[in-house]
C-alpha cells in the first residue's frame, strides 16, 4: 500500500485557505437550501470525480464493481493533484459551481470553509439519505461532516487516529517500559533517564522556527486529545483556553528537557528519523506504512501504543484529520454522485478495496473485521499497527472545528509556539494574545 503524507497536506493547504478566508465576497454560488441553484438530480448518465495521487487511485480501485451495481452510471475519476486541488474547487465554488466535477474529495480544513464561504455549493446529502449511516463511521466525524443546519454536506472517508510510534530498542536500553507511561507527565518525569542512555537523539521533532511551513502537528495533537482546537463547535476562538495552554506548557516542559530536536527546513522531521535521532513519532495512521517505506533499516525497532493522555485519566483518543467525498451542489446528476458516493463509503468491501489500492485508512467501523487490519508486521516486532489503529478509531475522538479561518489560526498559533521554542515565551501569554489577535482578524468571538 501507498498513501499521501498527510503531514504535507494538511501543511500545504495553508496558502489556499488564506485565499478561501478572503474571498467571502465571492460566495454567491445559489441559494443556502439544498443542493444549491443550478444543479439537477439525474441519477445517470458520467459523474466525474475530483481526487489527487494515490487516493485518486483508491477511488478508481472501486469503480467497476460500482460500474457493474449500477448499470447506466459511468465513473471518471480524475486526479487533479494537491494543492491544484484546493484552488480549482475555490474557484469553482466562486463562480456558481461552473465547472466543478460531481463528487469533490474535501480535507477537514476545507469543508467548513467551504460551507461558510459558498452556501449551497455542496449538495445536501442529508436530502438523499446520508442521514441512515451516521453511526458507521469513527465517533466524533460526523459533526465535522454537517452544517449549521444539521444537515450532511459530505461522508467521511478517510480518518486518521492520532498514533503513538516509538523506538523500543531506545526505550528498553533506558529501562523504561512503555505500558507505565499513562500520561505525557510521566514521559517528562523520566527524561533524565532516557536522555542517558541515549544522549544523541530526542524524543521529538519539530520545526522550532515554522521554516519553511508552520509545524502545528504536535501541539494540534495535544489540545484534540483534549477534545479542544482553535475554534469550538460554534466557532467560538478557544486558542487561548485552559486545554490549549496545558497543550502548549507540554510541549514547553519538552523543550526544556532537552527532548525536542529542531526538524526545520523541508526534511527536516525526516532526516531526523533516518538519523535515528528521534524516540518517538506522534503521528496518525498513515504513518505505519511511512515509517516502513521510508526507513527499513529501523526494521524492528519500531512499535505503535496509544498516545499518553495530557492530563490523569484524560483520553489518549484522538481524531486529528480526515478527509470527505461530497457532490457539488450544481452536478447535474447528483443523485448518480450520491449513489457513487455512498457505494464507495458505506460498504466495507469498496472502502477495504480502496484501502488496499490506495492507502487510506477508512473511517468506516464496519472494514475493521477484515484480516488484513490483524496481520502482523515484521517491520513493527511482529504486532499490527493497523489493529491499534483500527481500535483507536473505533474508539473515535471529539470532533474538531477547523473553520473556515483555520489557515489565520495555524499563523497566529504558529508565531506562538515559536516564541516560545525562541524567546521563552510564557504558554500562556503567548496564546491568549494569539486569542485576541484571531478575534480581531476574524469577527468572532473568545469563548
Amino acid at each position: 500500500m501507498s498513501h499521501l503524507s498527510r503531514r504535507d497536506l494538511f501543511r500545504a493547504s495553508g496558502a489556499g485557505l488564506l485565499a478561501l478566508a478572503a474571498g467571502g465576497a465571492l460566495a454567491a454560488c445559489g441559494d443556502s437550501g439544498s443542493g444549491g441553484a443550478s444543479g439537477g438530480d439525474a441519477d445517470t448518465g458520467t459523474i466525474t470525480v475530483w481526487s489527487w495521487a494515490t487516493a485518486a487511485a483508491a477511488l478508481r480501485a472501486v469503480v467497476p464493481a460500482f460500474e457493474k451495481d449500477n448499470p447506466g452510471i459511468k465513473v471518471d475519476v480524475q486526479d487533479i493533484g494537491n494543492p491544484a486541488i484546493w484552488d480549482k474547487i475555490t474557484v469553482g465554488l466562486a463562480a456558481g459551481g461552473q465547472g466543478l466535477g460531481d463528487v469533490l474529495h474535501i480535507g477537514c480544513d476545507y469543508l467548513p470553509g467551504y460551507q461558510e464561504k459558498f452556501p449551497g455549493g455542496l449538495a445536501d446529502l442529508s436530502a438523499y439519505g446520508a442521514d441512515a449511516h451516521k453511526d458507521k463511521f469513527a465517533k466524533g466525524l460526523w459533526p465535522t461532516i454537517t452544517g449549521k443546519d444539521g444537515h450532511a454536506y459530505a461522508l467521511p472517508w478517510e480518518v486518521n487516529p492520532l498514533g503513538f510510534f516509538y523506538r523500543k530498542d531506545y526505550f528498553d536500553k533506558a529501562g523504561i517500559d512503555i505500558a507505565a507511561i499513562a500520561t505525557w507527565d510521566d514521559l517528562i518525569a523520566v527524561a533524565d533517564r532516557y536522555k542517558a542512555a541515549n544522549p544523541d537523539t530526542f524524543l521529538i521533532g519539530i520545526n522550532k522556527t515554522a521554516n519553511p511551513d508552520p509545524d502545528l502537528d504536535f501541539l494540534q495533537s495535544l489540545m484534540q486529545l483534549q477534545g479542544a482546537f482553535y475554534f469550538d463547535l460554534q466557532g467560538k476562538v478557544t486558542m487561548g483556553s485552559e486545554p490549549a495552554v496545558r497543550a502548549m506548557t507540554v510541549v514547553k516542559r519538552l523543550h526544556d528537557a532537552g527532548l525536542i530536536g529542531d526538524a526545520s527546513g523541508d526534511q527536516g522531521w525526516r532526516n531526523l528519523m533516518k538519523a535515528g535521532k528521534l524516540a518517538v513519532a506522534p503521528i496518525p495512521a498513515w504513518g505505519a506504512h511511512y515509517i516502513e517505506t521510508k526507513f527499513p533499516d529501523q526494521s524492528g525497532n519500531w512499535r505503535l501504543a496509544k498516545p499518553p493522555a495530557v492530563t490523569p485519566g484524560g483520553k489518549r483518543t484522538a481524531l486529528v484529520n480526515s478527509t470527505h467525498l461530497a457532490v457539488s451542489g450544481s452536478s447535474p446528476r447528483r443523485r448518480a454522485a450520491w449513489k457513487f458516493v455512498e457505494y464507495a463509503l458505506t460498504r466495507p468491501a469498496s472502502v477495504n478495496a480502496m484501502f488496499d489500492a490506495g492507502g487510506v485508512f477508512p473511517a468506516l467501523t464496519e472494514a475493521y473485521p477484515d484480516p488484513m487490519y490483524a496481520k502482523p508486521s515484521a517491520y513493527f516486532g511482529g504486532e499490527s499497527p493497523l489493529k491499534t489503529f483500527a481500535e483507536l478509531a473505533t474508539d473515535g475522538g471529539d470532533p474538531t472545528n477547523f473553520s473556515g479561518d483555520y489557515a489565520r489560526a495555524l499563523k497566529l498559533a504558529s508565531d506562538a509556539q515559536t516564541k516560545v521554542f525562541l524567546k521563552g515565551g510564557d504558554p500562556a501569554s503567548v496564546l491568549q494574545d494569539a486569542a485576541k489577535q484571531l478575534a480581531q482578524q476574524t469577527g468572532r468571538t473568545i469563548a
